[in-house]
C-alpha cells in the first residue's frame, strides 16, 4: 500500500514538473512588458460587429480585415471590444480593422486623439497567453503606479500568432 501512494506520490510530482516545463516553453511565465509611448496611437479602418460571438458575420468581417491585410504589406489586424460577451449567447460589439485608410460603403474609421498610450507587449503561444483581463488588470496597475488617468479603451493588436501588443490610450 505504502508503495502504491509512493509511486503515485513521484507520478504527480513527474507530472507536475513536465507541465511546468512545458508551461514555461510555450511563454506563459513570460512577462508583459508595458512601456509609454509619447504619441497618438494610429488611425484605423475597419468594420464594427454588433451580434453574438458565433455568428457567421463575426467571421466574415475577420475574413474582410485579414484580407485587406494581406493587399496591405506592414498593417495589422486590431480590435477593439467595446461590450465583451459574458456566453456564447450574448450580444458584443467589437471593431475589426487594420492601420491603414480604407474606403467603402461600410468601411468606418476610428481616430484617437490622446496623445500618448500605454503599450503592453505579450509573447506566448496561444495557449498559455493571458487572458485579456489579465493583462487590462496589469495596464491598470501601471497606470495606477504612474498616476496615468487611461481612456479606457483597449486595442488589441495582433503582431503574430505569439505576439499581441494591447494600446491603451491615455487621458490627456
Amino acid at each position: 500500500m505504502k508503495n502504491k501512494l509512493g509511486l503515485a506520490l513521484i507520478g504527480l510530482v513527474v507530472i507536475g514538473t513536465v507541465a511546468y516545463i512545458v508551461f514555461n516553453k510555450l511563454g506563459g511565465n513570460t512577462p508583459i512588458e508595458i512601456s509609454l509611448i509619447k504619441k497618438s496611437p494610429e488611425p484605423l479602418s475597419g468594420f464594427y460587429y454588433v451580434g453574438t460571438p458565433q455568428d457567421e458575420r463575426l467571421s466574415e468581417a475577420f475574413q474582410e480585415m485579414e484580407k485587406q491585410k494581406n493587399l496591405h504589406p506592414g498593417t495589422f489586424l486590431h480590435t477593439i471590444y467595446e461590450v465583451e460577451p459574458a456566453g456564447k449567447l450574448d450580444t458584443m460589439r467589437v471593431f475589426v480593422g487594420i492601420n491603414q485608410a480604407l474606403s467603402g460603403e461600410e468601411i468606418e474609421t476610428r481616430i484617437f486623439r490622446e496623445q500618448s498610450f500605454l503599450l503592453a507587449k505579450i509573447q506566448a503561444n496561444r495557449w498559455v497567453m493571458p487572458g485579456p483581463e489579465k493583462v487590462k488588470e496589469r495596464i491598470r496597475e501601471f497606470a495606477d503606479s504612474a498616476q496615468i488617468s487611461l481612456s479606457e479603451v483597449f486595442i488589441d493588436k495582433i503582431i503574430a500568432e505569439n505576439e499581441v501588443h494591447v494600446i491603451a490610450p491615455v487621458k490627456d
